[in-house]
């Protein structure tokens, strides 16, 4: 239970009062707010206007204590303020429009439940929405269920939103739910330490730049992450498990997506498309995903020490996907180890340092690591099953045993595709942040 104390009703005795413990408050309650020094702590009780009155009457810098109990929603937060809730305080938008609106800087929002925002996506109905005022907003432990979209921020710069769990709408159809935390716009914001279920996307953000998304857990979505438009940011440490996909990263440039976990993703654990000049690395899928990896058009790409395993295609590479390197990854137990049609012959290889395939019956009789023989995951007779599926009738003819037979011997056969030149013996060991 709270402590006993008055409760906010905007009288100048009870302000010069609190505004002289202002300070002490603010260090024992880790209050962030710039103006804590003249801050005063005002208790807020339960009742039909209370939260929208103490809004109203309340300083730059003040700190509101909600008590436990249901408060009415809707509200609009035009100054720096935090916004701080005991066990049980619960603000209810009771299904219209967004539970709490930012439009101030330096506003804290911290230990509350939100709840039941309304239901339009072109209002872009939220449990927390931040406009352009916004800057610096801290949005930490709290939770928000049965909203919208949980966390919104359209254009302010250098957000938190952190240590929240958010839970969507499972009640309506995949394409007509929001997503967990959405971004617009908002410079140098940081997402992290948030468990994400439900809705449609877990995080989804669009024309942005030096954004950081950290160590989040993301179930029963259709993207964990959906990046579009976002360049000079980080994905790293995250989670994703049983998602259609995983992560999927497009018309994004030079990113670092590193140490992430997907794991029984439906369709695709990594997916890129048109995202150049970016560092993946250190990543794991695994557990029967379409496609571990999926490159449409994307160039100049790094990919190392990353693991795919047990997916129906360890990695699709297409459309003109140009200078990637990729090299010192695993695949591991993938039906198909690589999908590439095309005519060009590719390398992945760097530095004498090739890939781990579980699949290459290979020797080492230098005993340095390294295969003796180049690997060739793909060959004529794939690309014609690729090309005619039907083709699948002739597969154990003698005339396709003695195709794959003369490729062997006669690697001039090939029509191209890709060529690992130094072929690892024993996969490299990797360690992302999400596994375990």
């Amino acid at each position: 239970m709270p402590p006993r104390g008055r409760t906010y009703a905007g009288q100048p005795a009870v302000r010069t009062l609190l505004a002289a413990a202002g300070a002490a408050a603010g260090l024992v309650f880790g209050l962030l707010s710039p103006c804590l020094a003249s801050a005063a702590e005002l208790e807020v009780r339960p009742g039909p206007a209370a939260l929208r009155d103490a809004i109203a009457r309340a300083a730059p810098g003040d700190v509101l204590r909600l008590g436990p109990g249901l408060y009415r929603g809707g509200v609009v937060i035009d100054r720096p303020l935090s916004l701080l809730g005991w066990p049980g305080a619960v603000i209810d938008a009771e299904g219209e429009g967004s539970v709490i609106t930012v439009s101030a800087p330096d506003v804290v929002l911290r230990g509350l439940t939100l709840v039941n925002s309304g239901d339009s996506l072109a209002r872009e109905d939220s449990g927390v929405f931040v406009d352009t005022e916004g800057d610096r907003v801290l949005i930490e432990d709290n939770r928000l269920s049965g909203n919208l979209i949980g966390v919104f921020l359209k254009g302010p710069e250098d957000a938190r939103v952190q240590g929240n769990a958010i839970e969507g709408r499972s009640d309506l159809r995949m394409n007509e739910r929001g997503n967990g935390v959405q971004l617009w716009n908002t410079p140098g914001s940081r997402v992290e330490g948030n468990d994400l279920r439900f809705g449609r996307d877990g995080i989804f953000v669009t024309t942005s730049r030096d954004n950081a998304f950290r160590d989040n857990r993301f179930r029963d979505l259709r993207f964990a992450v959906h990046y579009m438009y976002t360049d000079d940011s980080e994905v790293s440490g995250n989670v994703s498990r049983g998602n259609h996909a995983g992560y999927a990263i497009m018309f994004s440039h030079r990113l670092e997506i590193r140490g992430n976990l997907s794991e029984g993703d439906r369709d695709h654990g990594l997916l890129f498309n048109y995202a150049n000049s970016s560092r993946i690395e250190d990543n794991l899928v695994r557990g029967g995903a379409e496609k571990c990896v999926f490159i449409y058009n994307a160039n100049k790409n790094a990919f190392r020490g990353n693991r795919f395993e047990g997916c129906g295609i360890g990695i699709h590479f297409t459309a003109g996907s140009e200078r990637n390197e990729i090299a010192g990854n695993a695949f591991v137990d993938n039906r198909t180890q690589v999908k590439y049609v095309g005519t060009r012959h590719i390398e992945w290889s760097a530095g004498r340092r090739g890939n781990y395939w579980s699949d290459n019956p290979a020797f080492d009789l230098d005993a340095d690591g390294i295969a003796d023989r180049p690997y060739r995951p793909n060959g004529l007779v794939d690309q014609i099953l690729w090309r005619d599926p039907l083709a699948k009738l002739l597969l154990n003819s003698p005339a396709v045993q003695v195709l794959r037979w003369a490729q062997s011997e006669f690697p001039a056969l090939h029509p191209g595709g890709v060529r690992d030149s130094a072929p690892l013996m024993q996969p490299p060991a990797i360690g992302p942040a999400g596994e375990g």
